[in-house]
């Protein structure tokens, strides 16, 4: 395909600092999908479902887990109708696929070296049934979602893993996964009612519809008989009988459930059941019914510190008894990590003794009342114990998230931390509650004796630990030394202490090779006969939960090359908590696979046709498509800003003539203001006339042959030009007022009047508050200097920069009053992108202004305002600027004070309009806001509000919902009534 006129150029980028390394990926798939394959599978499902390009196989290549397989194709079905065709393809070809959904897996179970099925994409969507009791939830559902979806009545899901924000119910069903708070009872093995399920043979079986026993029995005949048979044959088996009830009254996720086989007394119930835990290697689940537990009102946690991990785990049976929702074990080492790595921590912590441990716990209640009385009882329970420090519960909704920040930041801070290019692994083990205490202390020792980091945390009220092995995998010792530590685990675990080798992370690739050191002969033959019966081609997820291969666990192991250390992009653990939060999920590429293909990259030799292909292939799934907002750092527990990566990049791609040009453009910004004006002026007068379609049009022409990176497109209709700044006055303003310059050149939605103005109203809702602002003459031609940054020009953006900043100090008397803007994203970069271009003198003085948020400012304007009325229900958008802010709550709380109902939409993150970026890719918006549309659709509002002008026209463009800034309405609402 010929070259698009000033297109990038991405080899500009180069491939990262390290050296080549023997995984990289084979010069024989640079064209990505073998044809034959890729062919077939076009011919089945459709071009729109089959990604073949080689930078789709690398992307999907890797997870949470430390292995990494390179699939042949990745295909993203749309029903159960795909499903049905694949696996049919699957048993005439020969091949097999593997179920992927959010890729959270922590053993490598959502990998393949065949066919790589993502359940995620096309498979997202619940609804809450009978009042909260019951949810029915499709596979690509976030976990966190559906709590949200559940809060207004008081339920949650019952697992709740540290990867709730990013799982998905496919994966919580296939793993069986549980969390903090999740008890065996209420596990998806006890909560999973019903569900439609499609079976390796094509069967598709809704468990709930009046005829489903008899319809399983005639679609799978072998398997409804021969499920009976294992049934039998396990309850004649007393011995076995009682230690498969054994190992399931504690956590374990390690082979297939044999319980279903004493659970379940009828075919269909008992493969229900299996599939609970099988890791997709069974069936595929496309459809559950899910029972919720209850959510308490109030809350409060606290820290139980104390000298030894045996006392500690001592309290742990009275503290569950007395109805803890979550109990945790830290030891004394990672307490101390985390006082010196966490602000705001307590102060002890840093010198506790090495052998000390401490418990959180969690409390909650219906009412603040009865939540005391729980309180006084745990402290009366304590009373009697060594405390290093008082018992001090608090329900503070900071101190709260804290506590659980530092129980969840360990792997963060452990990968941060750890020494670059290694890899970090996550193990889980359950013991007998009474074994709990001695093999934590064993668990520390082992990992003392063969050089890992001693640290154990984990899930004290069912005896879940959790810990960490850093290894690196490019050196022969390491890999040794990782063998001999797991086949010591084992003992440990299974023979000295009868307990689970996975709790609740499955079993996947990792501990595959170990089911019949924990199950024995027998069990593990009866599993084999599962799988047999219900995959015999053996189609589905071959090697997970059953291996033949006894070294399996060492094999694939992935390197971890060296890249560009922006924001700590070299440490990625590739967890996959950054996916849901980024705008091009649904588009092109998530923050972990920009990282996982520039590791790939870093893989390749110079000069590599891959490395090339790559490159070329990167610059629209990688660069142009990151919308930059940097809200993946939020989810990620290293905190890693992928945006600022992909701006690295975009800076490397720049020639200096086109530094040059945005150099020119930003000492010339005022002309660029009046032309843009003039030009949205004349597009609004054409659009009355002709509608915004033919514009569309035209600049598609101008867009096929020129790079669509710097051609904006008019994907809807385009806002009015924005009108004159108002006449204010400096004497007896309470603020500087800077209009950003999205506000001086675009003006209000098409549908609505063109004035009064954004500032207008801003000036006009201040000076009815008291607080009167004033407007510089000099505003014109100045920019908070966010889009050269953003897009890789440094002379411009230190140009723009200075002269911003200069102009606020002179505004603003050197700080003696402060400055309001009215865009949060010009807010932020105002706030954090200007200091560090300035000399030590200027930076000192910028430091030391008050630059305030339209949010913030409104704020406090409310007590002097008085609401004449309320709308009923109004959609609020918190842009990714505002999150940054931390102003999120604060818009919400305006909003509260002028509708009944307000709703922040499920699925809202970033919008994507990142500027310009939503103008030049369209589709970056579209994929942003798939779910929030879908909740817009279904719930319309009676306004749509947020707080930045070109965000709201990408949401208008994506929803077709009309918003406008918050201060809009808020005047309206407040405006005194005319007589």
């Amino acid at each position: 395909m010929s070259k698009k006129l000033f297109s990038a150029d991405a080899a500009r980028i180069g491939r990262g600092h390290g050296p080549s390394e023997s995984d990289a990926v084979s010069a024989s798939l640079v064209d990505g999908t073998p044809g034959d394959l890729k062919a077939d599978l076009i011919a089945l499902l459709g071009k729109q479902s089959v990604l073949y390009r080689a930078i789709d196989l690398v992307r999907f290549a890797s997870d949470a887990s430390p292995y990494r397989l390179i699939p042949q194709v990745v295909v993203q079905p749309r029903t159960t109708d795909d499903i049905v065709k694949l696996f049919r393809y699957c048993r005439e070809k020969g091949r097999h696929a593997t179920l992927r959904a959010a890729g959270t897996s922590l053993n490598g179970q959502s990998l393949s070296d065949d066919l790589l099925i993502d359940v995620r994409r096309h498979w997202y969507g619940a609804k809450v049934e009978n009042d909260g009791f019951r949810v029915r939830a499709r596979p690509g559902m976030i976990l966190g979602h559906i709590n949200a979806m559940l809060a207004r009545y008081g339920r949650r899901l019952g697992p709740d893993p540290a990867s709730l924000n990013a799982c998905t119910v496919g994966g919580v069903i296939a793993n069986n996964s549980g969390g903090m708070r999740c008890t065996v009872k209420n596990d998806a093995y006890q909560t999973v009612s019903a569900m439609t399920f499609v079976t390796a043979s094509g069967a598709v079986i809704d468990t709930s519809a009046p005829d489903a026993e008899a319809a399983f029995e005639r679609a799978e005949p072998d398997l409804a008989r021969g499920l009976l048979a294992l049934r039998a044959e396990l309850l004649a088996d007393r011995e076995l009988t009682e230690r498969v009830r054994r190992k399931y009254s504690i956590r374990n996720t390690h082979g297939y459930r044999l319980c279903a086989l004493l659970d379940g007394e009828t075919p269909l119930e008992i493969f229900r059941r299996l599939l609970v835990g099988s890791e997709g290697t069974l069936a595929f689940v496309a459809e559950a019914v899910i029972g919720t537990v209850p959510a308490p009102n109030v809350t409060s946690v606290a820290w139980i510190p104390v000298p030894t991990i045996d006392e500690a785990v001592g309290l742990v049976p009275s503290l569950v008894g007395l109805g803890a929702t979550a109990v945790e074990l830290m030891i004394a080492p990672a307490l101390t990590a985390a006082g010196n790595a966490f602000a705001n921590t307590p102060c002890y912590w840093k010198t506790l003794d090495p052998n000390a441990a401490a418990l959180l716990v969690e409390f909650g209640a219906e009412d603040t009342q009865a939540l005391e009385v729980l309180q006084n009882k745990v402290i009366a329970l304590t009373a009697n114990a060594h405390l290093l420090h008082p018992v001090e519960f608090t329900s503070v909704e900071e101190a709260v998230e804290l506590a659980w920040h530092v129980r969840e930041g360990l792997l963060g801070l452990v990968g941060k931390l750890r020494p670059k290019g290694s890899t970090l692994i996550t193990e889980d083990v359950c013991f007998p509650p009474e074994r709990l205490a001695q093999g934590a202390r064993d668990v520390q020792a082992l990992l003392s004796k063969h050089g890992f980091i001693p640290g154990v945390a984990g899930h004290a009220a069912h005896g879940n630990l959790h810990f960490t092995l850093v290894a690196n995998f490019s050196n022969p010792e390491d890999h040794e030394r990782y063998a001999v530590f797991m086949k010591e685990l084992v003992e440990l675990v299974v023979r000295k202490h009868d307990g689970s080798l996975k709790a609740e992370h499955g079993t996947g690739l990792n501990m595959a090779p170990f089911v019949e050191s924990e199950w024995g002969a027998k069990a593990t033959a009866m599993m084999w006969r599962i799988k047999e019966l219900a995959d015999p081609k053996g189609i589905l997820g071959p090697n997970v939960i059953l291996t033949r291969n006894a070294k399996l666990h060492l094999e694939n192991l992935k390197s971890v090359p060296l890249i560009e250390n922006v924001t700590d992009s070299v440490q990625c653990i590739e967890c996959g908590f950054c996916e849901p939060v980024c705008p091009s999920r649904n588009v092109t590429m998530t923050p972990r696979q920009r990282i996982v293909t520039r590791r790939e990259m870093a893989r390749q030799s110079p000069g590599s046709p891959m490395l090339a292909q790559l490159q070329e292939e990167y610059q629209y799934d990688g660069i142009e498509t990151c919308a930059g907002d940097g809200t993946c750092a939020i989810p990620c527990p290293i905190g890693i800003n992928t945006g600022a990566l992909i701006r690295e990049f975009r800076a490397m791609e720049t020639t200096s003539t086109a530094d040059n040009v945005a150099l020119r453009l930003a000492k010339n910004w005022s002309t660029v203001e009046t032309l843009a004006r003039v030009g949205l002026s004349a597009t609004h007068a054409f659009s009355t006339v002709f509608g915004y379609k033919p514009l569309k049009a035209l600049t598609g022409v101008a867009r096929a042959v020129a790079s669509p990176d710097l051609i904006p497109s008019v994907p809807g209709p385009m806002p009015r030009a924005a009108r004159a700044l108002p006449s204010t006055e400096k004497n007896g303003a309470a603020a500087v007022y800077f209009p950003a310059c999205i506000n001086r050149m675009f003006g209000r939605d098409p549908d609505s009047p063109a004035s009064p103005s954004l500032p207008e109203m801003f000036v006009t809702l201040s000076e009815r508050a008291g607080k009167p602002l004033w407007i510089p003459p000099d505003v014109v031609g100045l920019c908070c200097s966010s889009p050269w940054k953003s897009k890789g020009y440094p002379k411009g953006h230190e140009f723009m920069a200075k002269s911003v900043a200069d102009a606020m100090l002179r505004w603003s008397d050197d700080g003696k009053i402060p400055i309001v803007v009215d865009a949060a994203s010009c807010t932020l970069a105002l706030s954090q992108d200007i200091a560090s271009l300035l000399d030590a003198e200027t930076k000192a003085k910028y430091e030391s202004l008050s630059i305030i948020d339209s949010i913030a400012w409104c704020r406090d304007l409310l007590p002097t305002l008085t609401i004449r009325r309320k709308l009923g229900r109004i959609a609020v958008h918190p842009t990714c600027s505002i999150t940054h802010l931390e102003l999120a709550k604060t818009l919400k709380q305006i909003a509260t004070h002028l509708a009944d109902d307000v709703e922040v939409p499920i699925g809202t993150t970033c919008c994507g309009t990142a500027g310009d970026r939503g103008l030049l890719h369209p589709e970056l918006v579209v994929s942003s806001t798939r779910e929030v549309k879908a909740v817009l659709d279904a719930h319309p509002a009676e306004a749509y509000i947020s707080a930045n002008r070109t965000c709201e026209m990408g949401l208008r463009h994506a929803t077709g919902r009309p918003y406008e800034s918050f201060v809009f309405l808020l005047e309206e609402l407040s405006r005194p009534e005319t007589h």
